[in-house]
């Protein structure tokens, strides 16, 4: 036994960066450690701003893969567009496992530095406004709160303006079922998407005769596993703001607990769910 430290460099690792690209240089780390600024000697302030700051990365890799899901749709990839929808669904639960350490925070830590967040709220998220917009939940009134960016105000306006994703596959499937889109309800492009009976036909006849509509089976449910895990971030959440602030406003002028457990109740692709029922 030797007590001679080993030396990476005799096993062939680069250990000298001068002229060369590290670790660091190709992530950008230290810019990504200079990001966190908090504005209080809190001690929890730190993990409330990475919490959030990481959910953004994450939701950033997601809109890039529902992005490419909804070209993979257009240009018929569909195992190309499977492996996507499957990803963004396990990018929801490294969100949803995120919660497990915010709830780390009680709320005798949180009143520490809560009023330094001003009007600042999750509620403001545009990402996580453009991902529900992609998927069919739709609400024109929340372009006001980026009013102030024009830059984002657009990117979120320009996603109303044109069918959502689901409507996307919704076409999909009406190709795939009848042949023709004749009998397709016209999207709906700036309002949340509603049950309609005719799309749930379609379903149906896809989820009764698997073996003929497999590929529509499979879409219908990675779209059904997405959804399952959007819906527990979404739980999980609740749960966090009760636990942490109870039935407080919360800072960015929303009810708290009372409006999200409102979004609850929210589906994305509810002819999906009513569809099991009547199989």
């Amino acid at each position: 036994m030797t007590t001679e430290a080993f030396d990476p460099e005799s096993d062939g690792a680069k250990m000298r960066f001068d002229e060369a690209m590290s670790y660091g240089d190709y992530l950008k780390i230290d810019d990504i450690l200079s990001l966190q600024a908090p504005l209080s000697p809190a001690h929890d302030e730190l993990l409330f701003i990475i919490q959030h700051q990481t959910s953004e990365l994450w939701m950033k890799l997601a809109i890039h893969e529902l992005s490419a899901a909804r070209v993979a749709l257009e240009t018929g990839e569909m195992p190309a567009m499977f492996k996507m929808l499957a990803r963004v669904s396990r990018i929801f639960e490294q969100l949803n496992s995120a919660w497990d350490v915010l709830r780390t925070m009680t709320p005798a830590d949180y009143t520490r530095f809560r009023e330094t967040l001003g009007n600042s709220s999750g509620f403001q998220s545009y990402q996580y406004r453009m991902i529900e917009f992609i998927l069919g939940n739709r609400n024109a009134n929340m372009l006001r709160p980026h009013a102030h960016v024009p830059k984002v105000h657009d990117w979120l306006a320009a996603e109303l303006a044109r069918p959502s994703f689901y409507d996307d596959v919704v076409a999909y499937l009406f190709q795939g079922v009848y042949g023709s889109l004749d009998r397709m309800p016209a999207p709906t492009l700036n309002a949340p998407h509603e049950a309609q009976d005719e799309i749930q036909e379609a379903w149906a006849t896809v989820y009764r005769d698997v073996d003929r509509y497999w590929t529509l089976y499979e879409l219908g449910e990675k779209l059904v596993d997405l959804e399952d895990y959007f819906r527990r971030w979404r739980f999980n959440h609740v749960t966090t703001v009760e636990r942490v602030i109870g039935f407080k406003r919360g800072t960015g002028g929303t009810s708290g607990v009372q409006y999200l457990r409102r979004m609850l109740g929210v589906e994305l692709f509810p002819e999906l769910w009513n569809v099991r029922g009547e199989l």
